[in-house]
């Protein structure tokens, strides 16, 4: 496989997840972080960071504004809720095997 084409699959499979992402509002990024160690912000940061990387200038809202397609102020009011005592508390522990 040429370059080209695996940087055009590896592009496609980013924005299928993006794309997934967007359309499960019900998951939230408390869970994805539990459960994964990583979540949309995570993933905007990353687009930032490559933006900057390239010498694009991209804040951290306009990098989660890219990702979640909207400002994130707006997606939260939308579609975060309250992280309960469990997801609190399984966050502290999957975070001390990383910090």
């Amino acid at each position: 496989m040429d370059d080209q084409t695996k940087l055009e699959l590896e592009a496609a499979a980013f924005r299928r997840l993006q794309a997934h992402l967007a359309e499960r509002t019900d998951v939230q990024n408390i869970d994805m972080m539990n459960l994964a160690g990583f979540c949309r912000n995570c993933l905007s940061r990353w687009y930032q960071e490559a933006a900057n990387a390239r010498g694009i200038e991209m804040s951290k809202e306009e990098g989660r504004e890219a990702f979640y397609g909207m400002p994130y102020a707006e997606w939260r009011e939308k579609y975060q809720t309250e992280a309960n005592d469990a997801q609190k508390a399984a966050f502290v522990v999957s975070h001390k095997e990383h910090g």
